[in-house]
């Protein structure tokens, strides 16, 4: 069931009209449940038992974090010494943390089985004769990583003292709910379970912004991301005949072709959850204004970046053990960061794309120690001139390694680094690519995009320095514009999120 499309249009306004004519929480968590149940089987209906097993496992698991059987102060009916109940408060601590840590195994085993098997085995059969082994495709369960990813923040935030729900309905209703359940957000169960304990029916401005979000989601993607897309696969798809100029245009044009795609699923996530009265994370802040790397992960995938913070570089230390450590800690999570992202196409790619970011944050971690030391330094970062530099490297930096995330094969991606410069296209990329398919000019492309990234611009400005946003009148009022615009010029067939790979 394609996201946009009338189909899930009214699969969406019919489960909301049986949801909202209900007013048991438990009947309104079985609707939620059954819809997502049957869009899934829509989808990739092989995969249900797995879901199934995994949220019944990991409910399982949840309970048995947050039951503190210790015997001691808690029970009143019988009393034991100081150093008894230590020792057994010590020792129920410890069964805690190796239930904590088998569930997260057993999460990681069934992503990495996945994720990762085949391009694991494509990756090393480069190196082996026989390939016939090697020759199979595991297709990945919808939404796997972030289903994966909400199941270990689950488990340790209960081993850290969250409350384990001993609602498995709330917990199943959480764990798939449908319009999250293909590329999040990442959502945490107990401000999930919260909000469907307390949803009202919202309001007239409620559902405006929640029909202005699946619009522009849809317009988003449907209009934008999905016409530039045409010219990044034809470029991509032909780097061989590209000339520099073309793998420029396309780098730029890949850039926002994914951020439109994913910020578009994510509005229309987003939108679809506030009808049932439930507000999801924001995933993403303007990044491509961001003036560091720091801060661009603080704008993109917001709430993966808050995954990695809390489940990963807190763990190991943080920055909490000097510049060296965090430096260390900074390039380990991003390389995880880049391995979460492998799929088939190619595996050192996305590794490498990882390990960039990686050695690009701690780059950015040691200048600003070096700048916070030296005033003039400081200074320079602060001024109009400074600014613009450091979002220039930044959004330079960040473009060239999409890449390595476009083209995770290393022998095609390197071919393109190798043509950033002084490399003329063939005629024939020209004549098919710009002539025949697109019907307009590299300097009318370049055009287009510009005026896209223009917009871009003007609607950070007014929302972020002028504080400006439609009201509610206007919203409803561009609605079936929005609709209507990409019913008309969206490109034809069914075009997948990009995210959906991962």
């Amino acid at each position: 069931m394609n996201f946009i499309s009338i189909l899930y249009s009214i699969f969406l306004l019919s489960v909301l009209g049986i949801y909202w004519s209900v007013n048991s929480e438990s009947h309104r968590l079985w609707i939620i449940l059954m819809a997502s149940i049957v869009l899934y089987a829509s989808l990739q209906p092989q995969y249900l038992p797995l879901l199934a097993v995994l949220t019944l496992v990991n409910y399982q698991l949840g309970v048995a974090l947050g039951q503190n059987t210790a015997p001691g102060r808690h029970n009143f009916d019988f009393q034991i010494s100081n150093i008894e109940w230590q020792f057994a408060q010590a020792d129920w601590n410890r069964r805690r943390w190796k239930i904590m840590w088998l569930g997260i195994i057993l999460n990681i085993l069934i992503l990495a089985t996945f994720k990762y098997v085949e391009p694991f085995l494509k990756f090393i059969s480069t190196d082996t004769e026989n390939t016939s082994f090697f020759n199979f495709q595991l297709i990945a369960p919808l939404g796997i990583s972030y289903f994966i990813f909400e199941c270990i923040a689950y488990l340790v935030d209960v081993y850290r003292g969250a409350p384990a729900t001993k609602n498995w309905l709330k917990f199943a209703a959480y764990k798939i709910f449908f319009v999250k359940i293909a590329s999040g957000p990442i959502t945490r169960f107990h401000h999930f379970a919260h909000q469907l304990h307390t949803a009202r029916f919202p309001g007239g401005e409620q559902i405006a912004d929640a029909l202005w979000l699946i619009a522009r989601g849809a317009l988003k993607k449907g209009i934008l991301a999905d016409n530039i897309g045409v010219y990044v696969d034809l470029c991509f798809g032909n780097i061989q005949r590209a000339g520099s100029g073309d793998l420029w245009l396309g780098t730029f044009a890949y850039g926002l072709q994914l951020y439109l795609d994913f910020s578009g699923y994510v509005d229309i996530a987003r939108g679809g959850a506030l009808l049932f009265g439930i507000n999801l994370p924001q995933n993403f802040d303007a990044p491509y204004f961001s003036t560091s790397i720091a801060e661009f992960w603080r704008r993109w995938h917001m709430t993966l970046g808050d995954w990695l913070r809390n489940y990963l570089y807190f763990p190991l230390g943080g920055s909490r053990q000097g510049l060296t450590r965090t430096c260390i800690n900074l390039i380990i999570v991003m390389l995880i960061a880049g391995i979460w992202h492998v799929e088939p196409r190619g595996f050192l790619g996305f590794v490498i794309w990882g390990l960039y970011h990686g050695i690009a944050l701690a780059i950015h971690r040691i200048t600003d120690v070096l700048s916070d030391r030296t005033g003039t330094l400081e200074n320079f970062w602060q001024s109009p001139l400074g600014v613009f530099l450091a979002w220039l490297l930044t959004q330079l930096m960040v473009f060239t390694a999409w890449i390595w995330f476009r083209l995770p094969n290393l022998q095609d991606s390197l071919l393109v680094f190798q043509r950033l410069f002084n490399h003329k296209a063939d005629p024939q990329f020209i004549q098919q690519v710009y002539v025949e398919a697109l019907k307009i000019s590299p300097p009318q492309l370049t055009f287009l995009l510009m005026a896209i990234a223009t917009l871009m611009s003007l609607v950070y400005l007014f929302n972020r320095q002028f504080k400006l946003q439609f009201n509610w009148p206007v919203k409803i009022l561009f609605v079936p514009m929005c609709f209507y615009l990409v019913a008309i010029l969206a490109p034809e067939g069914s075009v997948p999120f990009i995210y959906f790979n991962y």
